[in-house]
């Protein structure tokens, strides 16, 4: 599904070609795959089975739609303000990352923050935040700037990588699957066993799905040196063992999905 940018009613016949798939019983059994779901049944809640919960590592991704005339004192007011909550030891989080939409959404800013810690890590920023003066200037200021914001929380699956600063130049690529409801354990299942044809070239940065927000959200997050190393990384995974397979059972679980393309800020950590 991550290199799927065509719809589940395509994927058997180019999977087919693809990888000598081309049987009448694999098409049924594709199309009964849209419709018939079979998930033991688990006691387990989905984030404990999927997390690394030795780390209780909570993020948060924040979306912001800028005026077009104000992107750029926009992000001048990022730079100010939040390298310093990163680096102040005060408060127990972290930025990620943060990149201006290039191809999706224009005039967006994305932010990924980590709290080491969990919901209590987060709540204690928040709180600490609050008597923050510099902040709350800056909040107020951010508001006349921003046509929309939303954000969500979010657990990062097991076996990605845990994001790092990276040295750059780079673009990055949030690839965001809203996942049919009940199928996260098998979208887990399958990428479990399938990132590791994805790590040749360092691409792999992180790996997460939605706590609160949009639920039922996946976000898989990469980084290349420009687009056409994207396109030909993407398209050397094809030539990897079991990579159609991945596409061909984790399409049929996915809504709706969406790609963007992103460069970093002057205050990203990994640019």
């Amino acid at each position: 599904a991550e290199d799927g940018d065509w719809s589940p009613s395509e994927s058997p016949r180019r999977l087919g070609s693809a990888a000598g798939l081309g049987s009448r019983n694999r098409e049924d059994s594709w199309f009964k795959s849209l419709f018939v779901r079979k998930v033991d049944p688990r006691k387990d809640a989905h984030a404990n089975l999927l997390t690394k919960n030795e780390e209780s590592n909570l993020y948060k991704i924040q979306f912001h739609n800028v005026k077009p005339e104000c992107l750029d004192a926009y992000n001048k007011l990022c730079e100010d303000v939040l390298p310093s909550i990163h680096a102040d030891k005060y408060y127990p989080c972290e930025l990620v990352g943060t990149w201006n939409t290039w191809y999706g959404e224009q005039d967006q800013a994305v932010h990924l923050w980590r709290y080491r810690g969990g919901y209590p890590a987060l709540t204690e920023v928040m709180n600490k935040l609050r008597q923050n003066k510099e902040f709350t200037a800056y909040r107020k200021e951010r508001g006349k700037m921003l046509l929309s914001r939303r954000n969500q929380l979010l657990l990062e699956f097991s076996f990605w990588n845990e994001p790092v600063p990276r040295e750059g130049p780079n673009i990055y690529e949030l690839r965001s699957y809203q996942l049919r409801p009940g199928t996260m354990i098998e979208w887990g299942n399958y990428w479990a066993r399938a990132i590791g044809l994805r790590q040749h070239n360092r691409e792999a940065v992180g790996g997460f799905f939605s706590q609160i927000g949009n639920l039922y959200m996946v976000h898989h997050l990469w980084a290349y040196k420009d687009l056409q190393s994207r396109e030909d990384t993407r398209n050397a995974a094809w030539q990897e063992e079991g990579w159609h397979e991945v596409v061909y059972y984790t399409v049929p679980l996915i809504q709706h999905m969406d790609s963007r393309i992103m460069i970093p800020t002057k205050a990203s950590p990994m640019q």
